[in-house]
């Protein structure tokens, strides 16, 4: 974990109520994919958690929802202001598991933490298949690029004004040998009972602390609780105890 001051170099919408924030710093403890920053914000009490999207060199790439009134000060701010960040925060995605077809089905805002992952295990020489899920049309993005990096992309849309119409579920391929998600819990839930091999879900759950020190953020599993903000957010699918 690192405390590091970093600079916005741009703060753009992208889809409705989404927006995409690069940041200038020090990214040396951001190191795998699935991990999360921690920013600090004038006049909140709490940090806002927010998954990594990308980190290239310097540049920190974070893609948020405006949810609240911290991430909607987030969406106004300008080029040049600095925010602190906790950085290298979780534990991310486990490549060694993916095989030769790796599926990775991201629902809303859980799509980000899927680019980083999809580049590392393009880069491993893996047959990357995506799964993007939204709402509506209005709410998708960077299915181009998903597509750009080389990835098989599906895209689903509960309205049907986009892609495939249903939920990710509805577009699960026939031929994966293992799978990483991120997303709500309702796609969890759902895709716990549809999927057929192994895989791993990046929990998305409010925060106090950030670094396991609260308590705030446990999930039960078959090993006892575990804070999802440092035991996770990535937990394998046969360890998760789901809630009624």
């Amino acid at each position: 974990m690192q405390d590091t001051i970093f600079t916005v170099i741009e703060n753009t919408k992208i889809a409705k109520d989404v927006y995409k924030m690069l940041l200038s710093g020090d990214t040396s403890a951001i190191k795998g994919a699935g991990g999360f920053v921690n920013i600090q914000l004038d006049g909140f009490y709490l940090r806002r958690p927010i998954s990594v999207c990308d980190v290239e060199g310097d540049v920190l790439t974070l893609i948020y929802k405006v949810v609240g009134k911290g991430t909607a000060a987030m969406s106004e701010m300008a080029q040049d202001t600095q925010l602190r960040l906790l950085t290298g925060l979780g534990n991310g995605y486990d490549l060694t598991e993916a095989g030769e077809r790796p599926l990775l089905i991201g629902g809303g805002v859980g799509v980000p933490p899927m680019y980083l992952l999809a580049k590392r295990l393009l880069a491993q020489g893996k047959q990357v298949s995506v799964i993007l899920g939204f709402n509506t049309a209005d709410e998708v993005f960077y299915e181009d690029e998903f597509k750009a990096l080389g990835c098989d992309v599906r895209v689903t849309t509960v309205d049907g004004s986009h892609g495939v119409k249903g939920f990710v579920t509805d577009a699960l391929p026939e031929d994966y040998t293992y799978f990483y998600t991120c997303g709500p819990m309702p796609m969890f839930k759902a895709l716990y009972k549809a999927t057929k091999t192994s895989g791993q879900f990046s929990f998305e759950e409010r925060m106090g602390c950030g670094f396991g020190a609260c308590m705030g953020c446990s999930c039960k599993t078959i090993t006892g609780y575990k804070r999802i903000c440092k035991d996770g957010p990535v937990l394998k699918k046969e360890e998760i105890i789901w809630a009624d």
